[in-house]
C-alpha cells in the first residue's frame, strides 16, 4: 500500500513537473539555442538551405560602423536614465516624508508609465512638432523663440529629445521602487542619526544611498539594459531618422530580419546584445558592491 502511494506520488510530482520544464524548454530554451544557431549562419528566413558561415557574422556586427556604430545614438538613453534614477531617489526621499497630498503626487509621476507606448509616442509627436507643437508654443510664449527647434528633425538633438520622452515615463516607476525601500528602512536609524547631529544630507548620503544599494543596483539595470533596447520611440516617432540619426541598435536588427531578410545577421546581431546586456550587468555589480562595501 505505501510503495503504492509512493509511486502514484512521484508519478503526480514528475507530470506536474514535465508540463512547465516542457513549456519552459518549447518557448524559451529552443528559441534561444535556434537563435544562436542562426547567428552563425546565413539564413533569409525563406529558404531551406543554410550555409554555415562561422564567425563571419559577429565579425560583420562589430566591424560595420552602420551596425554596431549605431549605440552611440544610445547614449542620450544612458545618460538620461542616470538623470531619471537620481531625480527618482530625490521624489521619493520627498514623498517619502509627511507632506499633505503625497500620495496625489505620487499617482500623477506614476501614471505615464501605465500609459501605452505607442499612444505616448503619438502625444509626444504633438509636444514637438515644429510648427504647431506645443513645446515651441510654450517657448514662443515665453519669449523664447531663439530657443525653438525642430526636435525630432535636428540630428544633434532627436536623441536627447527621445530619451526625455523615456525619462518623463519611466522615472515615475523608477520611484515607486525607491519609495517601497525607503519604507523598509527602520525609523529608530534615521532617530539615531539625528540625535548623534547628523543633518538631512548627511543621513541621505550616510544612511539612505547605503541601504539602498541593493534597489540602485536592480533600478540601473532595468535602466541601462532598457536603454540598450530601445525600440518604439525612435520606431513610432522618426523610423530611425533624420537620416539615420535616431536607429537604435534594436532597431537596426529588427530592419536586418525583416526589410533586408538576413535573419542570420540579426540573431547575430540579438546574440550580442544580449552579451553586452550581461557584461553591463557584471560591471555594475562589482560597482555598485564596492560602494555598497565603502
Amino acid at each position: 500500500m505505501g510503495n503504492s502511494y509512493n509511486r502514484q506520488r512521484i508519478l503526480i510530482l514528475i507530470t506536474f513537473l514535465f508540463i512547465p520544464l516542457g513549456l519552459l524548454g518549447l518557448f524559451t530554451y529552443y528559441p534561444a539555442v535556434r537563435l544562436l544557431y542562426l547567428s552563425f549562419t546565413d539564413w533569409d528566413g525563406i529558404s531551406k538551405t543554410v550555409n554555415f558561415l562561422g564567425l563571419d557574422n559577429y565579425k560583420e556586427v562589430f566591424t560595420n560602423p552602420d551596425l554596431f556604430g549605431v549605440f552611440i545614438h544610445q547614449i542620450p538613453y544612458v545618460l538620461g536614465g542616470v538623470l531619471q534614477n537620481i531625480v527618482a531617489i530625490l521624489f521619493a526621499v520627498i514623498l517619502n516624508s509627511r507632506i499633505k497630498g503625497r500620495n496625489l503626487f505620487r499617482v500623477l509621476l506614476f501614471v505615464p508609465y501605465i500609459m501605452n507606448g505607442v499612444a505616448v509616442a503619438f502625444m509626444f509627436q504633438y509636444v514637438f512638432d515644429t510648427n504647431n507643437g506645443s513645446l515651441n508654443a510654450l517657448l514662443g510664449m515665453a519669449g523664447l523663440s531663439s530657443l525653438q527647434h525642430s526636435w525630432l528633425g535636428d540630428t544633434s538633438l532627436v536623441n536627447f529629445s527621445l530619451a526625455s520622452v523615456s525619462f518623463w515615463r519611466y522615472m515615475g516607476y523608477t520611484m515607486i521602487i525607491y519609495l517601497g525601500a525607503l519604507q523598509s528602512i527602520p525609523g529608530d536609524m534615521y532617530e539615531a542619526a539625528t540625535i548623534d547631529g547628523a543633518n538631512r544630507f548627511q543621513s541621505l548620503w550616510y544612511l539612505t544611498l547605503p541601504s539602498l544599494t541593493q534597489v540602485i543596483q536592480l533600478n540601473m539595470f532595468l535602466t541601462l539594459s532598457g536603454a540598450l533596447a530601445v525600440f518604439d520611440l525612435p520606431f513610432v516617432l522618426t523610423k530611425g531618422g533624420p537620416v539615420g540619426s535616431s536607429e537604435t541598435f534594436l532597431l537596426k536588427t529588427t530592419e536586418t530580419a525583416f526589410t533586408f531578410n538576413n535573419y542570420g545577421l540579426a540573431s547575430a546581431m540579438s546574440i550580442v546584445l544580449l552579451i553586452l546586456t550581461v557584461v553591463i550587468l557584471l560591471v555594475q555589480n562589482v560597482a555598485l558592491k564596492r560602494r555598497g562595501d565603502a
